[in-house]
């Protein structure tokens, strides 16, 4: 397509534009458009959009192509109107006291549309790659529009600009067309606007590809008189043929388009002249009984090409797009393309939605409610297509997954799509774009409106979050009557930094417990890290808060200071075991000692599958521990010699030994709510586990509570600690 300058001064004047602009217009709606060109005049003036167009081309482009599409005098009014928003004001109101409300919507929703922007994927940022940005943004522009005239003419000014840049190459043309082929070619493509969708995928392959594209061009310039000969010789002969049998058609040649016979060669691996479609023709006749006698004509004359036919009328695209396609050998032996669909398909095939919109405001005797209904229903069917021409496999999969009734999709300040369950907040959003942002967030403006922070959010709002310097967040947005968050991303980042809060205190009672412990053993001067690293800790903080946590016994850590022969050993706790009949050791097999007495420690419970190991006591038998027990880690770096390999028994791990209860010990951080407790146990109850003991702690508006349950085994225990930490208020859930 050239690019033509208009004036637009003299262009109420320029009667073979008029003519163009109001093509299939009432007078009436005829005379709007031409207001509406008088009315930007003055307004536009010479002034240019970023990309270095003027204004005034720009719109008249844009509502050439809504004229070529066929759309209403709104649409075509609307794209007279497009750039109101950054020229005056109150746009909206002007415009809907000037020329309606229909109107003043489709230029707010194309203003709104046009402000989104991608952004360049950085390590810091936690922006997802562009690739996805643009996909969620392919979807937000149909979510997003109500009407989906807005969508049409966001294409139009897309084509418009690509259009300009053909003439006028910009700075970032490049990035233009890798935007236009990734977003703007697929949606033309999803909503069947073929012309549109064609003439974006030319125009950005000559800017990414212009040597690929040159040779392509050159070749078949080269070919085209003897190309048209042929088109010329097969329209004929198919017409003559076509008419013996009284059918009417209008047989002609098919445009070839540069990018679409580029993708062939590449996927095919196949030369230029091995491509089926370069030559090509169309034929449109009055019903479907004809579509299928042409083809019988077509493949009776001429042999079809096996895998080369595909039946869109019986089966149609995703798109509504209909058409019998064949490809035959010619009488020159070269193949030739044919496609034969009726006057009906062969509009929605030019148009695509365009023309099932212009279809439904035709209509009368419909109630607005109903026109409205089939909009809405038309948008919903659109989101749920299958096919995407340029790299859609990922995206189709993504909407397997979340359909559009469950996710928004707002914006930064900066224009970067966000995706976000239905319902999330201000705070979700916050947490969305990085976990600082949410710690720090204090309020919201949305659309530049101060707005609640537990307000739900709408597709197609930019969100501002404000923040203060330092700061966290408040325990009340954790809280679910609140409704201040609604992710669980938001809710665990939230939930993280109040443990860790709750960690560093913890970890100062702990040092108080300890240095407690070495002043009483007269080891003031004792070298911590070496202490912690005796008792099998990484550190002094790790050693602190097991410490504060009650997971230390004093025992351990008089033993790490005073040697192995100074302190008794943990006090094993016995767990009672049937015998069987033939007499043998249930439970815990001991290597190379068979019926010997084994005892579970009491400082670290282990349990079915646990990793284990024995200890060898003094005058208490063997004593099991689980393999990361710290007690168990100090006393074998003491006496190595007394460790032993120690194993579960296979009829515990099938359990199948009558189902023996194993104590474990739990905690759980919580908020400190009333009825809490009675929710914990209740999960557990359910689960039939019994719980023989809980002390709880609760500073600053949180809780830590410990239990001590009785379960079959650690699946048991952890598919109840996945349901603990699924209760409301609770912050986390681990075991001791």
């Amino acid at each position: 397509m050239v690019y033509v300058h208009y004036s637009l001064n003299s262009a109420p004047s320029d009667s073979a534009l008029m003519e163009k602009l109001t093509a299939g217009l009432s007078a009436d709606d005829g005379a709007l458009v031409r207001r509406a060109l008088e009315f930007v005049g003055p307004i536009y003036a010479d002034n240019t959009l970023g990309t270095g167009e003027e204004i005034s081309q720009h719109v008249i482009g844009m509502a050439l192509i809504a004229a070529a599409l066929r759309l209403d005098g709104g649409t075509r009014i609307a794209a007279l109107l497009f750039a109101m928003h950054q020229m005056i004001p109150d746009a909206e109101d002007l415009i809907g006291r000037e020329f309606g409300s229909d109107v003043a919507r489709l230029v707010e929703g194309l203003h709104r549309l046009n402000g989104l922007r991608l952004v360049a994927a950085t390590p810091s940022s936690g922006v997802r790659d562009v690739r996805t940005q643009r996909e969620v943004l392919r979807k937000m522009m149909l979510a997003m529009a109500a009407d989906m005239r807005v969508v049409l003419l966001r294409l139009a000014s897309r084509t418009q600009t690509l259009r300009y840049y053909a003439e006028h190459p910009g700075p970032d043309g490049n990035e233009m067309a890798r935007e236009s082929l990734d977003i703007y070619a697929p949606l033309a493509n999803r909503l069947g606007v073929w012309e549109l969708k064609w003439e974006i995928e030319d125009l950005s392959f000559r800017f990414l590809d212009p040597d690929i594209y040159r040779q392509i061009a050159r070749q078949l310039d080269e070919k085209r008189a003897e190309r048209e000969r042929f088109i010329a010789d097969a329209i004929e002969i198919l017409r003559k043929k076509c008419a013996a049998v009284g059918i009417k058609t209008e047989i002609y040649g098919r445009p070839k388009h540069i990018y679409s016979i580029w993708k062939k060669m590449r996927s095919k691996q196949i030369p230029l002249e091995q491509v089926y479609d370069l030559r090509a023709i169309r034929v449109i006749v009055d019903d479907v009984r004809d579509c299928y006698t042409v083809l019988g004509i077509v493949h009776e004359m001429w042999p079809p090409v096996t895998k080369e036919f595909d039946d869109y009328i019986s089966k149609p695209k995703g798109n509504r797009y209909q058409s019998l396609h064949t490809a035959v050998i010619a009488w020159d032996q070269r193949p030739l393309e044919v496609q034969i669909r009726t006057w009906e398909m062969h509009e929605h095939a030019e148009l695509g939605v365009a023309a099932h919109w212009r279809y439904k405001e035709g209509m009368r005797g419909r109630s607005r409610k109903d026109t409205y209904g089939d909009k809405v229903a038309l948008l919903r069917e659109l989101l749920s297509w299958r096919e995407d021409i340029a790299d859609g496999s990922h995206w189709v999969e993504q909407f397997k997954r979340a359909a559009l009734d469950d996710t928004i999709y707002v914006l930064t300040p900066q224009g970067r799509v966000v995706d976000l369950p239905r319902g999330a907040t201000p705070v979700d959003f916050a947490y969305h774009v990085h976990t600082e942002l949410g710690h720090r967030c204090r309020g919201a403006k949305v659309d530049g409106v101060l707005t609640a922070l537990n307000r739900p959010l709408e597709s197609g709002q930019t969100v501002e979050i404000i923040t203060v310097k330092q700061g966290g967040p408040s325990r009340d947005w954790l809280n679910p009557q609140l409704g201040y968050v609604r992710t669980s991303r938001a809710r665990h980042k939230i939930k993280q930094h109040f443990t860790r809060l709750d960690e560093s205190q913890m970890i100062a009672e702990g040092r108080t417990i300890v240095q407690r412990e070495l002043q009483r053993e007269g080891a003031t001067q004792a070298n911590i890290d070496e202490l912690a690293e005796r008792l099998g800790y990484t550190g002094a903080d790790a050693l602190f808060l097991a410490a504060a946590r009650n997971e230390l016994g004093q025992r351990a850590i008089q033993q790490a200071l005073r040697g192995s022969e100074a302190a008794p050993e943990p006090t094993p706790e016995f767990v009672p075991r049937k015998s069987r009949a033939g007499g043998k050791s249930e439970g815990v097999l001991v290597l190379g000692m068979d019926k010997l007495l084994t005892q579970f420690g009491r400082c670290c419970k282990p349990a079915p599958p646990d990793r284990i190991q024995g200890y060898v006591t003094r005058g208490k038998g063997i004593s099991i521990h689980r393999v990361e027990c710290p007690n168990f880690m100090g006393m074998a770096r003491l006496n190595p010699e007394r460790v032993i390999s120690a194993n579960w028994g296979d009829d515990v791990l099938t359990q199948a030994h009558g189902g023996a209860a194993y104590p474990v010990d739990i905690t759980v951080e919580c908020e400190d709510r009333t009825g809490l407790l009675h929710d914990i146990t209740e999960v557990l109850s359910r689960e039939t586990i019994n719980v023989t003991s809980v002390h709880t702690v609760s500073r600053n508006g949180t809780a830590h509570m410990h239990f001590t349950l009785e379960v079959t085994g650690v699946p048991q225990l952890q598919h109840a600690l996945k349901l603990i930490g699924e209760i409301p208020s609770v912050l986390s859930t681990r075991r001791i």
